[in-house]
Parts: C-alpha cells; structure tokens; sequence
C-alpha cells in the first residue's frame, strides 16, 4: 500500500506490484481466476500524508482539501499501475469511495474484538509538541536519530525509523522539529496500545517454525527474530563509572562487559517495564545509550486528525487509528470490497481469509516486516478462534506467507524519494522502456536473494556511459528475449503458416522430444512458480524460448534442403505447440503481447491459458471438425509485425 502523498517509483512497481502481478497471474492461469483475489491500495492516511500535504499548501503548489490531495495521488498510482499492465482486482484506497465505508466498519471490530479480548490497554505517553508552533507533532514532522542499537539511521521519525525500527518518542536522538527547527518538548497524550510483548513466545515459536520451513525466504524468519531480542540498554564504554555509581538504583538486571572490542556494554531487564524504568534513571544522569529491538507495545491509536476515526471505547472519544495497524487489516476491507463489486455475499471474504484451503500472500519489502512478521502475526493470533466477528462462523485468520523482497537499489544507492537520491518513476521510466521489457527485467533481477541495482541507462548519472552507444544497457538484458528471440519464434511460425499452409496451423502428434522438453520446463517452472522464485521462472522460460527458436530454425532449414513436405509440416506442428507453451509460461510476465499471439492464433483466452490440460499437443484447444481436417484456422499476420516491439526511443 503506497503512501498517498506521492506517485510510484520503481522501487515501488519493480520490487512489489509487478512480482506480486506475475504471481497473481499465474495463479489465476493455474486454479482459476474466481478462486484469486490480487488487492492492494492507496494508503490514504498517515503522518507522511500531512506532511506532504502542509508543505504543498504552504509553497501555493496545492490548493485543495487534504482528500482532494491523496484522491490525485491515488488516481495518478493507479494510472501508473495500468500502464505497467497490474492486473489487480481492486485498487481503492484506505480513504476512497465504497472501500473506506468497508475499512471502517472493519477497522471498529478489529479494534473492539482486540479489546474484548484484553490485549488493548490505554496509556499515557509523551509525545513531541512544538511550543512555538503551538502544536503536537505527527511522525514525520519530528527528525532524528534512531536509538536502536546498530542502526545507522539518520532518518528517525517520532517512533520509528525509516528501516522500521520502533522506540518510544522519548528516546529519539536530537529531535528536531520540521515545522520550526526548534527541539521539540515532551508532552503527555492517551492511547489505545495493543498488548504485542505478550505475545513473545508465540512469535518465538513462530519464527522457529519459519526456519524450519524451505519455502521461506531466510531473511524473514532472520528478521523477525532480531526484534525478539531480551530488553537490553548499550551503554558507551566511557560511562561505564557513572553506570556503577548508580547502579544499585535501577530494576534489577544482568551486566554484560563490552568484549571483542565493542564500543558498548550491555545490561539486560526481564521485562520491558524494568528497561523502560531503568531509562528513566540513566536518561537525566547523562548517559548516552541505545537500546535492543525488543517488543514494545503496539500503538494503535494516535491524535491526528486525517486518520479512520477509532471507535469509542470506555468513554475515550476523538482518537484516530495509526495508519499501520490499520494497513495491516486493509487487505481484508480490500477484498470484502473487491468481492462486494462482484456481487458475493459478504461472508464470501472467509472463503480468502480464513479457509484451511486458502493461502493469502502478502509481497513487501523487507524494510516492513516488523510491521507483516511481527505485529500483524500476533494480532491475528490475539483473536483467537473466534476471529473478527466471533459469530459461529469459521473465521480465525490464516498467517500470511510473507514473500519479502530485498532492497531494489537505484545503481548501488538506496533510493527514496524522501532521500537525496531521488529515483525514477513509474512514468519517467516509461518514456524509455516498454512496460512488457520493464517487467521482465524486474522479475529477473532475483530480490528474492538479495539487493540488487536497477540500473537503466537514460538515468545513468555517468554523462559519458548514457551517451556513449557503444554501453549496452542492463535494463533491455530481457528485453531481447522479447524483441529478438520470442518475437522471432511467433513470426517465424505465423509467416510459415500463411506461405505454405493456406494460412492455416497444422494440427498432428508432437514430435516425442519436444513433448518432453515441453513437460521439462512446465515442472520447473510450476515449482518454481510455488516457492515465488521469480528470476529462476525467468531462466526457464529463457532457456525454454531459445530452445524452442533452435528447434525451428534448425528444423526448418533441414526440411528446405531436404525438400522433404512432410518434415516442414512436422516442424510446424512442433513449433506452433513450443510457442503455444512458451506463450502460456510468459504470460505472467509480458501479458499484453502473450495475449496477442493467443488472439493470432484464434484461440479463447480462458481455454489457451488454463493448465487444464494436457498438453499433448494443441488439437486439445481445437473443435472436433478441425482436428478431422487436420488444420486450425488462424488469423493472417500483417508484414514486419511485432507481438513484442521496442520503445519509440529505441528504433532512434
């Protein structure tokens, strides 16, 4: 769920909604589209939101309502989705038309459910308040640095960072206010918190369970376990004598001697209530120190007013809900909505959520798994069996299969558009690149492993290497598999087809070899399909396509020299079946074009792209008459025609 306060970068498009399409894709291809609900959002809330928002209406640049503001936004993300090709089922927004009505029934009984069964507790904390300005501060108009140990963040919000740590307000390192440059005070606010250290050993166990598994990617069990960390405060080695002279004043703790050259030492609390006090000793004695990624509670209310209004509970009245617990449970108003527009009764959303037959998939990034692995496990698990609605109904929530991306760098850089280095987006790269060439080459680069640079050459920063002809750009790598090799392959077979067959595609057995190579590539790819492995998809459709062009080219030149009728023909039938395949197994990646060859070939998109057959061979897709004549009709291909053509700019 993007922010709305901004349009979608590539890190966006590249790292989550085009992976998440071909994923969804290919499941509708697989099971069927009625069993698949692919949803995602606007999130209309939230203190980037606001912040945005002031800085426009304060320059003139904008001149609207805050609504006005993240509807624009809205409607430009989802324009940028359409032209990438993202086939979702819905895409509103947290705020936005019949979805919010949903999002706000649904955000009430979550919360009230989270309160009847006594995991909400309401607390006073501080929060940041700018005297000059006269006003207490969102999330964003407070900046620091992040007080968790080991994090090098220099972009510390109010309660976390941009790497996603979470830490009280007051722990924030030399806050400063954006409004007025002035350092905040401390003031304090109530609270709805949701209980999440209670839920310790759950995770715990949980996080066992998603090592044990070799579906998971590593870095989510590996992530998740560093915020499960014992309540330890790191304190500077310079201290260490200010740390003794009082030490008899704090909870009772464990003290740990910096070893192996580390700048810290360490002591550790049995709880967060002890750590928290002992805080609050060393914070006025002067002590620098920073503190482990344990488990605080999770606040799930704030005071902004752009924000779902929370419900009230126990007399407390005119809080709003903090935008990620909210967004964690969006998903579910998204699909209640998207089932809504196709008319299903409204229960049908169990069917997606909580059945022991369904599996939910959720595609982030790694920097949010604090919020997917850690916060939203346990508030599925803090409802228990009776789920949302506890109404008889089967609807304890089903724990997601977090399918976590690394980093998407912009070159070897880190990119955000809140950061120095501003990247590309989604429209920007399109005047360059087609949408089909962009979304191959994203699903290729393999962020399933590990970082990796986006690197296109119109926005290489080098002048020289932007310019200069003779530097290939790394960002049409796949596009050439387009372009060049599957391009060359339909042609080839179509132009065939019309010269020598009377325009029409012979129908017959396949010859053994290429039945089997068929069925070799259609079990990698559905294995790899499962695991979400996404670049190696791309390596077999890559090696499946050259082989298939080799099989013809090969083929068909052999029959020329040979003379020999029946050889072309039989090379024909072979080619337009590796085709047919190698069409159904990019399909999740290059739609449009794949589409295109499907429409040539005459045949209904619902039979051609189902794996509901066998393929023996293409007479399956074909009626009885012309499986008799021994020919399928297809429509004639114009000269020169390309199913997959380069950008404008590129033909220059």
């Amino acid at each position: 769920m993007p922010y709305g306060n901004k349009p979608l970068h590539f890190g966006h498009i590249g790292g989550v909604f085009v992976p998440a399409d071909a994923f969804a894709r290919f499941l509708r291809d697989r099971i069927g589209a009625e069993n698949v609900r692919f949803v995602s959002g606007t999130d209309c809330f939230g203190s980037p939101i606001n912040e945005g928002y002031r800085k426009l209406v304060e320059t003139g640049e904008f001149s609207g309502t805050i609504a006005d503001y993240v509807l624009a936004n809205h409607e430009r993300q989802a324009s940028t989705l359409e032209a990438f090709q993202v086939s979702l089922d819905i895409y509103d927004g947290s705020g936005i038309g019949h979805a919010a009505d949903v999002h706000q029934m649904i955000t009430n009984q979550f919360i009230e459910r989270l309160h009847g069964c006594g995991h909400l507790k309401l607390d006073s904390t501080l929060q940041f308040y700018d005297a000059e300005a006269g006003t207490f501060l969102n999330g964003r108009q407070v900046q620091g640095r992040c007080p968790v140990q080991g994090c090098k963040s220099e972009h510390g919000y109010a309660d976390e960072c941009d790497l996603g740590h979470q830490y009280a307000p007051a722990d924030l390192i030399a806050p400063v206010s954006t409004l007025t440059g002035t350092a905040p005070e401390m003031r304090p606010v109530e609270n709805w918190y949701f209980d999440l250290p209670d839920f310790d050993g759950f995770l715990k166990e949980r996080v066992e369970a998603l090592r044990a598994d070799s579906e998971v990617r590593p870095v989510v069990p590996q992530t998740i376990a560093e915020f499960l960390a014992p309540p330890v405060i790191f304190v500077k080695n310079e201290h260490l004598d200010e740390y003794r002279a009082l030490a008899d004043r704090l909870p009772p703790h464990q003290f740990r001697a910096a070893e192996g050259g580390k700048s810290s030492f360490e002591i550790e609390f049995s709880d967060i209530t002890a750590r928290d006090a002992a805080r609050a000793v060393l914070a006025p004695a002067g002590i620098r120190f920073r503190t482990s990624k344990t488990l605080v509670p999770f606040r799930i209310t704030g005071n902004i007013e752009w924000g779902v209004a929370a419900p009230v509970i126990d007399g407390v009245e005119g809080l709003t809900v903090w935008c990620w617990p909210e967004s964690l449970w969006a998903p579910i108003s998204f699909t209640i909505a998207a089932n809504d527009e196709q008319g299903l009764p409204r229960g049908s959303w169990r069917d997606f959520w909580c059945s022991d037959e369904a599996r939910v998939y959720q595609f982030i990034g790694q920097d949010n798994l604090y919020f997917y692995g850690v916060a939203q496990p346990a508030l599925w698990e803090a409802l228990g069996e009776g789920g949302l609605f506890d109404d008889g109904e089967d609807s304890r929530l089903r724990q997601t299969t977090l399918v976590a991306n690394h980093h998407m760098l912009f070159g070897k850089k880190k990119a955000s558009s809140s950061g120095a280095v501003k990247p590309p987006t989604g429209e920007q790269l399109l005047e360059h690149y087609t949408a089909e060439q962009l979304r191959a080459h994203f699903l290729a680069l393999g962020l399933d492993q590990k970082s990796v640079g986006f690197s296109p050459k119109p926005f290489d920063p080098d002048e020289a290497k932007r310019t200069d002809s003779r530097y290939a750009d790394p960002a049409l790598k796949e596009g050439a598999l387009l372009t060049n090799v599957f391009n060359r392959l339909a042609r080839s077979c179509f132009y065939e087809a019309g010269k020598n067959f009377d325009g029409c595609m012979p129908l017959g057995r396949v010859t053994s070899e290429v039945r089997t190579r068929a069925f070799t590539a259609l079990v990698d790819y559905e294995e790899r399909m499962h695991r979400v492995e996404l670049h190696r998809v791309m390596s077999v459709c890559d090696e499946f396509i050259r082989w298939s062009n080799k099989w013809w080219a090969d083929g068909i030149k052999a029959a020329e020299e040979s003379g020999d009728e029946q050889a072309r023909r039989q090379v024909l039938v072979d080619s337009f079946y590796l085709l047919r395949v190698a069409t159904l197994l990019m399909h999740p990646v290059v739609p449009a074009g794949c589409e295109k060859i499907c429409d040539y070939l005459s045949f209904g998109f619902d039979e051609f792209f189902s794996w509901n057959y066998d393929f023996d061979s293409n007479e399956e897709l074909c009626p009885a008459m012309e499986i008799d004549a021994g020919v399928h009709r297809i429509h004639e291909l114009p000269p020169r025609f390309d199913f997959f053509r380069k950008h404008e700019s590129q033909y220059k």
